[in-house]
């Protein structure tokens, strides 16, 4: 039987290519996103300072969670923490009682904002925030400016240092003495752990965790040792993890559907093959392995050569990841074999049950019907198949109507989204004849009118309603699919920008890349013409929610303000509760956080800061405009504490008078005040307002990775769209041949088939778009309140557009290599 398969393959190079291109591109992107899994796992920078360290101890940079699931179990979840997690100082006494310890070195630092004697701000590699560690150094002689949460202060520069080998540090740093240190309010971050002689580090490592045990903190050797050092590494590994499991889990949804639908089009085009092996004598068995072998040599074929690919693509990924802020630019690759053995673990089975399920049926034919009933098949689905169709749209229209009557729960809703797209989409395909017939009644009379072509056209597509829901079935998958997506992104965007144009107040704005002092809102509000001024700072917090019984943990976005100044430069649009109680003990939540959380006015929220601290606050209020702002409000000075840089991302500012006047005569000296302010502070600048672009800059890369997964599905989309309509064509040729026998011409024949792909294009564009408008109205009404959603006429087209050009082109690039064949020898040819 190998053998046989093996002659199979070499005799029928076309009817296994779709089948192949999609196992091959498969392998490619799984073993990508199990590169980016390692590497978010595993990878690191090389230390710098900590370069010389056996050991380095610091706080872990996630929390742990216990969960419950739905049936009542238990589960722990760990999620990351954005800010870095401090170290108690007693850790370093703890530390150094530990046997094969020879010196413990405590590292203190703080975020600092840096500028030379003539205010030049400075930033390292990728325009890195600086920070001061204790210890002296720099160019002796010259003056810098650092800048905490206080007014800038000058250091006289004493010397330069540089990592070992003179390259250039990844990351500015200002030492300075501990007395100075102590001014600029620091942390520790770190405690540097030198091993006696002879004792290896991994063995003090080991040691200094079982004399800590406390799995609040890290013990981190070799490689490891850089992410301790840098927290940009430890917090985009974590991101990276969750995206590249998003998008392979995504690719590997697709790819199956994408081949059960090649595989069962290869069977069904093998009918009178296989009809011929049953009559000679096979067993259904010997079909079943025949088969089988095609399908594992053609899957290892295809994750052998993809991995390859693979490697080239996950350096487009990442340096794609690098270009929106979801990775550092230099963040490192791990390259090792697991992701390669598991592209080809995954290609091959997922090859053998598609091929094996298509050809289930036809390996039972009894001998004495095979060749009868491998007759070309016109009829339309079976009972089976129209009963589980009918049960998938019946589940679709309760899950949409469930959403419709739902009010504000946002996560159920996009929840329920997701659910609805694949049910209908999955019903679309078990459906699929039905659907086809149904396209050609509204269609064929339309073509039918178009003269002799469009008669023959719609004759063929009345005459094969399996061929034509093979072709169709697929332009509906990537439609509906993208659109949903794509179209949800939009929304989300539209809803954000809106909020943010609504919801501030602020006559001015003053910001920096890396920051202003805290310090800089107080001397603000001294300035003759405010009326108002906050320091907006923000961060992440963590909390447990609940989705349809289990529990979840969830990141939510934060933002610190003075609660002086809600209402006065930002209106977050209250629904309950008030705002203006918002205290150092409490907290206010967006619509949105408090359906997910379940939380209303005059619960407790349970949330874990940045920076690891529980923290326990009564909600005072719930408001709207949480996609354009945050999902949670905190007071200002509690959330400055808790994050890693304890400085403003900008500060805002309110300008009239007490009477509650506006910008003009009494304040027209105001813009020149504050840029005077702005002017003492490394940096910063003053603008008119935020910038809307860039406050959506993560939403918008969180849009590019969903992005990202629709060129995933198009692409396989376009594999099975390509490779349906090709070999249906192709199978066309002695009707082709037939046809120009009878007198036809070669443009009739042509013409006839652009009509054709007219009906394939506009009902799998048609139905496509039709499905996603469900969910698209759930994701709507779950972001803005309205049905309507946010679609881009460009988007749309370009949706569609690619779409009909993939149908066109597997239609009609087959029919011209066919129409170059003389009839005479077309006629005679084999199938």
């Amino acid at each position: 039987m190998p053998g046989l398969a093996l002659l199979t393959l070499r005799a029928r190079k076309g009817g296994f290519a779709g089948t192949f291109v999609a196992l091959l591109l498969a392998a490619a992107v799984l073993s990508a996103c199990g590169i980016l899994l390692e590497s978010g796992i595993r990878a690191g920078s090389a230390p710098e300072r900590y370069a010389a360290a056996d050991v380095v101890v610091t706080g872990r940079q996630e929390v742990e969670l216990t969960l419950k699931d739905l049936d009542g179990s238990t589960v722990e979840e760990a999620r990351p923490l954005t800010e870095r997690v401090p170290l108690k100082a007693s850790v370093a006494g703890r530390i150094a009682s530990v046997d094969g310890v020879r010196t413990v070195i405590v590292d203190r630092g703080a975020a600092v904002r840096l500028a030379t004697g003539d205010g030049r701000p400075v930033t390292g590699r990728h325009g890195a925030a600086p920070e001061a560690h204790t210890w002296s150094g720099a160019r002796l002689g010259d003056e810098v400016l650092l800048e905490t949460a206080s007014a800038p202060r000058s250091f006289e520069l004493a010397g330069l240092v540089s990592p070992a080998g003179g390259r250039a540090p990844r990351l500015p740093v200002a030492f300075v003495s501990d007395a100075a240190m102590d001014r600029l309010g620091p942390v520790v971050h770190a405690v540097g752990v030198l091993a006696d002689p002879g004792t290896p580090a991994a063995r003090a490592a080991d040691d200094i965790r079982e004399a800590l045990d406390d799995s609040t903190l890290a013990v981190h050797t070799g490689e490891g040792r850089g992410r301790a050092e840098f927290l940009d590494v430890t917090v985009s590994g974590s991101n990276l993890v969750v995206l590249a499991a998003a998008v392979g889990g995504n690719v590997l949804l697709i790819a199956v559907l994408v081949l059960f639908g090649t595989a069962s089009l290869s069977v069904r085009h093998r009918r009178r093959e296989l009809a011929l092996l049953r009559a000679i004598g096979t067993t259904p068995g010997q079909i079943r392995r025949l088969v089988a072998v095609e399908a594992a040599v053609t899957g290892l074929a295809a994750g052998v050569l993809g991995c390859p690919l693979g490697l080239l693509l996950v350096h487009l990924l990442r340096d794609r990841f690098a270009g929106h802020g979801i990775v550092p630019p230099d963040f490192g690759l791990v390259v090792g074999p697991l992701p390669f053995l598991g592209a080809v673990l995954v290609t091959v089975p997922t090859a053998l049950a598609a091929v094996l399920a298509a050809s289930l049926r036809v390996s039972r034919i009894r001998p004495t019907e095979a060749l009868g009933d491998a007759a070309p098949e016109s009829r339309g689905p079976g009972r089976r198949r129209v009963v589980t169709g009918g049960v998938l749209l019946v589940l679709a229209a309760g899950v949409f109507v469930t959403g419709a009557a739902r009010d504000t729960d946002f996560f159920t809703l996009v929840g329920l989204a997701n659910s609805l797209v694949l049910l209908l989409v999955i019903a679309v395909a078990v459906l699929g004849p039905l659907v086809a017939r149904a396209a050609v009644g509204l269609l064929g009379p339309l073509v039918g009118r178009t003269g002799v072509t469009g008669y023959l056209a719609a004759a063929n597509t009345r005459a094969d309603a399996v061929r034509l829901a093979g072709a169709i079935v697929p332009l509906v998958l990537a439609v509906s699919f993208a659109a949903t997506v794509v179209f949800a992104q939009t929304t989300g965007l539209r809803e954000s920008a809106d909020q943010l144009r609504s919801g501030l107040v602020a006559d001015h704005v003053i910001t920096a890349p890396n920051g202003v002092s805290p310090e800089l809102a107080s001397e603000v509000r001294d300035l003759a013409g405010v009326r108002s001024a906050t320091g907006l700072v923000r961060s992440q917090v963590v909390g447990v929610g609940t989705l349809l019984g289990a529990q979840e943990a969830v990141s939510l976005g934060a933002q610190g303000v003075d609660p002086r100044a809600l209402g006065e430069v930002l209106d977050l649009g209250t629904r309950e509760g008030d705002l203006t109680a918002l205290s150092a003990s409490t907290v206010a939540v967006s619509t949105t956080t408090a359906s997910w959380l379940g939380l209303g006015v005059g619960d407790t929220a349970r949330l874990t800061l940045g920076d690891g601290t529980p923290f326990r606050g009564r909600v005072v209020a719930v408001y709207e405009r949480g996609f354009g702002f945050a999902d949670v409000t905190l007071d200002h000075d509690l959330l400055l504490a808790h994050t890693t840089r304890r400085a403003d991302e900008s500060v805002l500012v309110r300008s009239g008078g007490p009477s509650g006047g506006r910008a003009g005569a009494a304040v027209s000296g105001l813009p020149e005040a504050l840029a005077a302010v702005a002017a003492d502070h490394p940096g910063a600048v003053l603008r008119d307002g935020l910038a809307v672009d860039e406050q959506l800059t993560e939403q918008r890369a969180n849009a590019w990775v969903n992005y990202l997964v629709v060129g995933l599905v198009i692409a396989y989309t376009g594999i099975t769209v390509v490779n349906t309509l090709a070999m249906g064509t192709a199978a066309r040729r002695r009707e082709f041949a037939l046809l120009r026998l009878s007198g036809t011409a070669r443009r009739q024949v042509a013409a006839m088939m652009w009509k054709e792909s007219a009906v394939v294009v506009v009902a799998g564009v048609g139905v496509g778009t039709l499905l996603s408008l469900f969910p698209l109205a759930l994701v709507s009404l779950a972001v803005s309140g309205s049905p309507w959603p946010a679609v881009p006429g460009l988007g749309y087209l370009a949706i569609a557009g690619g779409t009909a050009v993939l149908a066109v082109a597997g239609t009609m690039v087959p029919t011209h290599v066919l129409l170059g064949i003389r009839p005479v020898e077309a006629i005679g040819s084999k199938e």
